[in-house]
């Protein structure tokens, strides 16, 4: 009884040590810690985005918490199934008014709680938590999508599309084939200045601090496409005093929405019907035609610039046909013993 006491009781005074933060306090001690650890504004502007979007689903539902040590796992396991099945796409956006779906994909709510486990471990690394409420909260297991790269067809229907004459459409045409050629993930495209370009070899040079992983890398380019850059830098040049090359039509630098609503559009007016046209899903093309033209997957894994060659393994998912002309092309049993 003594030790079960003395137990209850080093809890209750490790309670009562740890100071008692709001849900604000919270996020700001995060978002400062956080950038003073280095890390970049788009992730810090995502956290306090995320964190919001809680916080406004609490108001509702848990008003008596206050306080960031007043959650529990069961809390955020209800948030879960709330943004899975209840929660409206696009709800009370200032400017989407019709009838949007109701639920998250499983993409989206994991993205959530990746930013908000980072908030909670920060603060249970800190210190600042009796008990850190997500620390065995998992996330949801997806399904591995196959359909994340454009046939062959649909590229040839989408490089089509720009209008060539019109620099806004020239421009886009410069980076649709950038990205086909080269790999780049849109903000390493969209922060592409001249002298990141050595135009005799033919190497683009992606410096630290425009790199997902803070790793400056070499990405080789064809001739074609530095053709196609040099013709842009030149329309540039024309018209406004920046060494940026990719700018929108009144000299600006361009931003990651507006060039994805591009590609987007392209992709209606082409009638190309794929679940999502991003940047992304050049990246992923990229990956698999490459491998499928023969690049091993560490020339691969140093040019695309991850890190882990498991994250790599992704991009390079390949459909049907691809294994079929795979396995017909490298089948020991045809090699081995000459069957046709």
């Amino acid at each position: 009884m003594r030790i079960k006491k003395r137990r209850a009781m080093s809890v209750e005074q490790e309670a009562l040590s740890k100071p008692k933060l709001t849900l604000q306090q919270a996020v700001d001690i995060v978002i400062s810690g956080k950038r003073n650890e280095g890390v970049r504004e788009r992730t810090l502007e995502d956290y306090s985005n995320m964190w919001r979007y809680f916080t406004d689903w609490l108001a509702e539902n848990y008003e008596d918490i206050t306080y960031v040590n007043d959650l529990t796992v069961d809390v955020f396991r209800n948030y879960i199934n709330y943004m899975r099945f209840d929660k409206e796409r696009y709800g009370n956006h200032p400017y989407i008014t019709t009838k949007q779906r109701v639920g998250l994909s499983d993409t989206t709510v994991n993205i959530n709680l990746r930013c908000l486990k980072a908030l909670l471990n920060y603060l249970d690394r800190e210190d600042y938590l009796l008990v850190n409420p997500v620390a065995k909260l998992k996330l949801i297991k997806q399904d591995v999508d196959l359909t994340n790269c454009f046939t062959d067809a649909e590229v040839k229907i989408l490089f089509k599309q720009p209008n060539l004459r019109d620099y806004v459409g020239f421009r886009d045409y410069v980076g649709m084939n950038v990205l086909l050629d080269t790999g780049l993930r849109i903000g390493e495209l969209l922060s592409l200045r001249i002298t990141d370009i050595d135009f005799k070899t033919r190497f683009i040079t992606i410096a630290a601090g425009n790199s997902k992983n803070r790793t400056m890398r070499l990405v080789p380019v064809s001739s074609h496409v530095i053709r196609l850059i040099l013709q842009l830098i030149e329309e540039n040049n024309r018209h406004f005093k920046t060494d940026r090359i990719f700018l929108s039509c009144y000299g600006a630098n361009l931003g990651d929405r507006q060039f994805t609503k591009r590609l987007k559009y392209y992709a209606d007016k082409g009638g190309v019907e794929a679940a999502k046209v991003t940047a992304h899903v050049y990246r992923h093309t990229w990956a698999r035609v490459m491998i499928l033209n023969g690049c091993d997957p560490f020339t691969l894994q140093k040019i695309g610039g991850w890190s882990d060659i498991r994250t790599m393994r992704r991009y390079i998912q390949m459909d049907t046909a691809d294994m079929r002309k795979s396995h017909d092309l490298h089948s020991p049993a045809t090699s081995l013993l000459n069957r046709k």
